[in-house]
């Protein structure tokens, strides 16, 4: 429902609009602040009565609004995920957290062997795990979701996410956790989503990057298929999970081993082996 609201120096409306990245079937509030005194004050007559005009005033408001957008700002606002429609800091107006947060991003394809090892993180070093692809599922199956059958096509068809909502369900659940160390996998999946989490949430510390070759990958999927009831663990939703991966991914891997914070490890080895090369990383994180 389009609302106009009233206040004292501005007035908000709030339009929906649809995303570039969006289905057309899907719309993303956005909120719009403009001056009230740049529209004209008959529009805001507190004699008028209730009725039929009512819509008219709406759409000269909204009308007034778009012409003077030289004077308007925009923000994305997915409620009830962002908690912010508006803020001066930043995009997502989120608050950042305290610059003591230990944070290390866990990268590596699907099938990779990821969560394994950061359940043993966990175990060991007192880490928090967040998956980026848990949250967005558990988002995704939330009733009354606003986002939720967003996320189950962009899921299906083996792209990424908006980062609005997952950076929004990161930043919920760090704050939610009340610690200060974190693995977070799966994410960043292209390098716009790092770079605005750094901005508006914290620095990451270390970033872990599990290399394993598609053969070995597809392989681990396709049996983990046969019980995990996920929709994108299907040869087609993983072949296309592998093209995004190289395509997006590898930038951001790329990105911060250039900062020289990568710790590459190979996944072809048994597990408790990969574990040790994990360990030394971990180490080195944390000095």
């Amino acid at each position: 429902m389009n609302i106009l609201r009233v206040a004292r120096a501005t007035t908000t409306l709030k339009l929906t609009q649809a995303t570039r990245s969006a289905p057309a079937s899907y719309f993303l509030p956005i909120s719009l602040r403009v001056p009230i005194n740049s529209l004209p004050c008959s529009w805001f007559s507190t004699s008028r009565q209730k009725g039929p005009d009512d819509r008219s005033l709406l759409i000269a408001v909204c009308g007034g609004a778009l012409i003077l957008s030289g004077l308007a700002y925009a923000t994305y606002w997915i409620e009830p995920v962002l908690e912010a429609s508006v803020a001066p800091k930043g995009f997502l107006g989120l608050q950042p957290l305290p610059e003591d947060t230990a944070v290390i991003f866990v990268l590596g394809g699907p099938g990779s062997g990821k969560g394994t090892q950061c359940s043993k993180i966990v175990k060991d070093y007192g880490f928090v795990h967040l998956s980026a692809g848990d949250l967005l599922r558990e988002e995704r199956k939330r009733p009354n979701s606003p986002v939720g059958e967003l996320i189950n096509t962009y899921i299906k068809e083996g792209q990424i996410v908006p980062m609005e909502i997952t950076i929004a369900l990161l930043h919920k659940a760090m704050k939610n956790s009340r610690s200060k160390r974190f693995l977070i996998d799966g994410f960043p999946r292209a390098l716009d989503q790092g770079l605005k989490f750094e901005r508006e949430v914290c620095k990451s510390k270390y970033v872990l990057y599990f290399e394993c070759p598609e053969e070995e990958m597809l392989k681990r999927l396709l049996k983990r298929g046969e019980t995990s009831g996920r929709v994108d663990d299907n040869i087609e939703s993983i072949r296309k999970r592998f093209v995004t991966f190289k395509e997006t991914s590898m930038p951001v891997i790329d990105y911060y081993a250039k900062q020289g914070i990568v710790g590459q490890i190979s996944c072809k080895k048994p597990v408790d082996e990969v574990y040790k090369d994990v360990r030394l990383h971990i180490a080195k994180a944390l000095k």
